[in-house]
């Protein structure tokens, strides 16, 4: 098992990374298939148009996630990572007045979002909460090809038959995966690190060196820096503009962005002995609240490990750069380094989608991300690593995932910011103790796997249950 840093963090838009995100790379993927000389269905004449139908999670809360948006989008052939956030609105505009795509690489296909992507509010697809279908049509109406997508959280898409494949292979045994480190849960990553006598961090840096772009060539470890840099300088930018900027967010709640006028009010305060001692509280949660403002106004983030739950760990990377002593350069990569290995375990072991198990898989991963990189980047060992990702994780058991209106607003905005301050208040605790604790890491993802298989579907981002039916109507 291997997942990349950059597999864990990865650059797109707002407001969700599996209901935003992973349609439009569903949809980008589909054109893939088409353009590839996918098998037309026998008896099909030339490719005319296309149509989509969201089910589960992404038809009950598609219209707050712009779920619909991005279908259009990525039917334009375009993908999260490169897409210009200020010139979607125009596109989406033009092919809802044209009723037509023009994907590079293919026909202009016929396609009326109004009237082509369907929102079904039946039974979910077997695979997944977060499911798909994209089906393209001859002239005369008749079927072309089709296929099936599930968006399984932090952008991560899989196909029908990649579902299939990952569901046989997690009832084996995992695979090495040719990096020097393939360490599959916490267990083995202890284990690792104390046999080889390397830390955590340098164990992932190694891994990703590995399988850098050229295999290990002369530079692998400077092009790693340089590109862990550049992903920290976009979560760093996307905190700075949701530091500057009021108004009110879209959607239709009326929710007003807070993080510029509380950051004025810390400056403020700066010098002048007016500071309450929990003000370091306050700076955490408003770097938080300014990244998932971004995030609900369709900005560019990063999935840390998503887009619900993106304010985590750049808010503590953040924290540490500009208010704890000896903060490095160094300390922000092995942050990024060891959040991801954290990442990379959960994920595997468990679920980072909150359709599938509840916020606990986002908000409460990304705690234990953030926990374990500030603990590494403050010295840290690796039990107390560890140790400081399971009290985050553990104390995130349960929660749900319920926006209201399908909004990644309310609850998710101050959530983000509580789950910064808890992954904080855990890497401190660990540090203060030797790494020797009673829960395991391992125990705490599984017991939120299955927290989550028993949770009530209407708690996991169906917006039918908890905080999302709840809103007073006024």
């Amino acid at each position: 098992m291997f997942l990349s840093v950059f597999d864990i963090f990865k650059i797109g838009i707002g407001p969700s990374s599996s209901h935003t995100m992973g349609p439009m790379v569903a949809a980008a993927r589909f054109l893939e298939d088409l353009r590839g000389g996918a098998e037309p269905i026998p008896g099909a004449g030339a490719l005319a148009s296309v149509e989509a139908v969201l089910y589960g999670s992404l038809a009950l809360t598609g219209k707050g996630h712009a779920t619909d948006r991005a279908v259009v989008l990525g039917l334009c052939g375009l993908v999260p990572e490169t897409l210009d956030p200020d010139a979607a609105e125009g596109l989406l505009a033009e092919v809802a007045a044209r009723k037509h795509v023009a994907p590079p690489g293919l026909p202009e296909l016929a396609f009326d979002p109004a009237r082509d992507i369907r929102f079904d509010f039946g039974p979910p697809l077997e695979g997944h909460a977060n499911g798909m279908e994209l089906r393209a049509f001859d002239a005369a109406g008749n079927p072309y090809h089709s296929a099936r997508y599930y968006s399984i959280g932090g952008g991560f898409v899989l196909s029908e038959a990649e579902l299939r494949a990952q569901s046989e292979e997690g009832a084996r045994a995992p695979e090495v995966s040719g990096v020097p480190y393939p360490f599959t849960n916490a267990a083995e990553m202890l284990a690792m690190s104390h046999s080889s006598g390397k830390s955590i961090a340098a164990m992932k840096r190694a891994n990703e060196v590995k399988l850098s772009a050229d295999g290990s060539g002369e530079g692998s470890a400077a092009r790693l820096d340089a590109r862990l840099d550049a992903l920290w300088g976009v979560m760093d930018g996307c905190i700075t503009r949701g530091l500057g900027q009021d108004g009110i967010l879209p959607g239709g709640l009326n929710v007003r962005r807070r993080a510029a006028a509380i950051h004025r009010a810390l400056e403020a305060e700066r010098g002048r002995n007016l500071a309450q001692p929990h003000a370091a509280n306050d700076w955490i949660s408003v770097y938080a609240m300014a990244v998932n403002e971004e995030n609900a106004a369709g900005g560019r983030v990063v999935t840390s490990p998503t887009n619900g739950a993106a304010g985590v760990v750049p808010a503590v990377m953040r924290y540490y750069r500009d208010h704890c002593v000896g903060a490095n350069t160094q300390g922000l990569r092995e942050m990024l380094l060891v959040a991801a290995a954290i990442g990379g375990i959960i994920k595997h072991n468990a679920s980072i989608s909150g359709a599938e198990v509840g916020c606990q898989g986002e908000v409460g991963s990304a705690a234990a991300m953030a926990a374990a990189g500030l603990c590494a980047a403050l010295g840290g060992s690796s039990a107390q690593i560890e140790n400081a990702a399971e009290i985050a994780l553990e104390h995130h058991l349960g929660m749900t995932c319920d926006p209201a209106a399908g909004l990644v607003q309310v609850p998710c905005i101050e959530r983000n910011a509580l789950g910064a301050i808890k992954a904080v208040a855990a890497a401190s605790l660990a540090l203060r103790g030797d790494g020797n604790h009673v829960m395991p890491l391992d125990n705490c993802v599984r017991v939120m796997l299955e927290t989550g298989r028993d949770m009530n579907a209407k708690y996991k981002e169906t917006s039918t249950g908890g905080i999302a039916v709840n809103i007073p109507e006024c």
